[in-house]
């Protein structure tokens, strides 16, 4: 009863003063101080307005954009037709934002490559009437209606799939468009971790006004490296069409330019649902490498300190990787690639025998089954390939496990990497490459792995299993 008091009694001698402020804006704000609260007022519609009673110390920067999404939630119920959804699971903007990297260090320890969740947050942005909201509604409910009304702010919707393999978990942030709300939008993009920029393809000034926004977007988010879609929306509409395909193309090659990032075009119609589904699955897909992209830099990090601290240790360090064909060797590969081991001198660059030498005291060698010299080597990684040939050479690469066995030196590391089908017996194989007994005459470090058709993330555990291996040793 005395909120109820405090709001009649404050409210009627200021109503006027909102509704000329509000007069030439359909949606506008205002705030008031009495003696013991702050009142702040959101214009839903012509018709309806949202009054807050907050404390007297309240921040209305921190309060405001719940405000807002209050706001347009209010404004979704209102003008709600049966079987309309709506989404009013309040977010926490503030924690949003502090949880990206806890949520990025999540996802990073996952294998990307065998399926995983992915639950990243992205915004919409663009100017007013481009249909941001319209390709919300027809991605997660289905459903267009032809009823414009400008977002309050800001509109907030989860939406889950599956998608190659992978369960991914939206959470799109349908930003408003008017120009008082740019303060507020700066906390709505903090945490972002991908984006659409949407424009009209009926409308040129929409159309000029993306770089602005892709402008505003870079300078408000913290990582300028996320993954970006240009949505030319509107596409049914042919007759009105003011700019064609190749245009989209040439703005988004401007943006990557400009960017830090690579940015796709595409086209769709949230009329007719076309390229809908596409564009959020583009974004997923960016996403989705992004992420791969950053968990091998991670991993490749691991494997310098690795590589680092073996050298501080023993001045020098050879592994030596022996495979079927000289052009797929993984292990070497994702070596070769960690750009902070300096350059390498190439002693030899041959089919049967590759070797590099790197500055710091690292040494690559690469051979092939039959020609394989491991003297001097302190660890082996071998990979047999049975995935593509549909059978599994027992007899032949057993030979060269004893062969590997026999030549190498004690206190040596030896990995051995069997890439074959999932439904293979592995236990059932292992009995097949039954070494003891050798083991047994030497000491030496043997461990086999399986590798699956998606097989880099693995390579890079077991090589790093290969380098603890080695200094433990």
């Amino acid at each position: 009863m005395e909120i109820i008091s405090v709001l009649s009694t404050t409210i009627t001698p200021i109503l006027e003063k909102i509704r000329e402020e509000f007069a030439f804006q359909k949606f506008g704000t205002a705030s008031f101080d009495t003696d013991e609260h702050r009142l702040l007022f959101i214009t839903i519609d012509e018709e309806t307005i949202l009054s807050l009673v907050l404390d007297d110390m309240a921040s209305i920067d921190k309060i405001s954009p719940y405000a807002y999404f209050l706001a347009e939630k209010s404004a979704q119920i209102l003008t709600a037709k049966e079987g309309d959804n709506v989404q009013i699971t309040i977010p926490n903007f503030e924690y949003d934002a502090e949880s990206t990297e806890r949520l990025k260090n999540q996802i990073y320890q996952m294998r990307l490559d065998s399926g995983g969740l992915y639950r990243f947050k992205f915004v919409i942005i663009g100017d007013f009437a481009v249909g941001k909201t319209s390709i919300v509604r027809r991605y997660v409910d289905q459903t267009y209606s032809a009823d414009y009304r400008s977002t309050i702010g800001l509109n907030v919707m989860v939406h889950s799939f599956k998608f190659l393999g992978n369960e991914v978990s939206l959470v799109l942030y349908d930003i408003g468009a008017q120009t008082y709300f740019k303060r507020l939008r700066k906390m709505y993009y903090r945490g972002a971790q991908a984006a659409f920029v949407v424009f009209d393809l009926s409308n040129r000034e929409s159309y000029e006004n993306a770089t602005k926004w892709f402008e505003e977007l870079i300078d408000f988010i913290e990582n300028k490296d996320l993954p970006i879609v240009l949505v030319g929306n509107k596409s049914d509409l042919l007759d009105q069409r003011q700019i064609d395909y190749q245009e989209g193309v040439q703005l988004a090659s401007k943006f990557s330019e400009e960017g830090l990032s690579k940015i796709s075009y595409i086209e769709t119609s949230a009329l007719t649902g076309e390229n809908i589904k596409d564009a959020f699955n583009l974004i997923s897909y960016h996403y989705i490498m992004k992420s791969k992209e950053d968990e091998e830099n991670r991993l490749k990090a691991g494997l310098l300190n690795e590589i680092n601290s073996i050298l501080e240790e023993k001045k020098a360090l050879t592994l030596t990787f022996i495979s079927e064909n000289p052009f797929w060797t993984p292990g070497l590969q994702i070596i070769n690639e960690i750009e902070q081991l300096g350059d390498f001198t190439t002693i030899k660059d041959e089919k049967e025998e590759k070797i590099y030498q790197y500055q710091n005291g690292l040494t690559l060698k690469n051979y092939l089954y039959d020609s394989f010299n491991i003297s001097k080597t302190d660890g082996v990684l071998c990979i047999f390939d049975a995935l593509k040939k549909g059978h599994i050479d027992h007899l032949n690469w057993k030979k060269i496990i004893l062969r590997i066995i026999e030549e190498i030196e004690e206190n040596k590391v030896v990995l051995i990497g069997i890439r074959v089908s999932e439904n293979v017996d592995w236990s059932h194989l292992m009995e097949d490459f039954n070494v003891n007994e050798q083991l047994e005459q030497k000491f030496i470090s043997l461990l086999f792995f399986k590798l699956g058709s998606e097989y880099r993330f693995d390579i890079y555990d077991q090589i790093d299993v290969m380098l603890n291996s080695i200094e433990a040793l």
